[in-house]
């Protein structure tokens, strides 16, 4: 068993897009129109037949109360996996990416926490 694909609730699939693949690096995979909304993913150029990210959309009434909840107690919604945090953390920076987390170095293991402008923390991660 592998993980397939993950999602993570966005307010604005056109500007979840745009932050993920020009801003993080992602490259959309999939897009099928659903009435209003789209099933939108996006995948890793290192993977493009690895784990899909769906930037889902946070139209029904329980997601946007747990989203807020999340921020307000500064947990991210999903953890991605770089090879150097303080780099990747100074690259995004200079893109204009608000972090409510600067590199943090715990163990053997590096994070930082950035907002993903869609109503999510996302933390970046690296492991030693």
């Amino acid at each position: 068993m592998r993980i397939h694909l993950s999602s993570v609730f966005v307010d604005d699939q056109d500007k979840a897009l745009r932050f993920y693949t020009d801003v993080l690096g992602f490259v959309k995979k999939t897009e099928v129109p659903l009435g209003e909304d789209r099933w939108l993913t996006v995948v890793s150029p290192e993977d493009p037949d690895g784990t899909e990210l769906l930037l889902e959309p946070d139209g029904h009434p329980a997601v946007k109360p747990y989203k807020a909840a999340l921020v307000k107690d500064r947990i991210p919604a999903a953890s991605f996996a770089v090879d150097d945090v303080p780099a990747e953390f100074n690259r995004l920076r200079e893109l204009g990416v608000d972090f409510t987390q600067e590199p943090l170095e715990m163990g053997s293991v590096t994070t930082a926490v950035l907002d993903d402008t869609c109503g999510n923390l996302i933390q970046i991660v690296h492991s030693k």
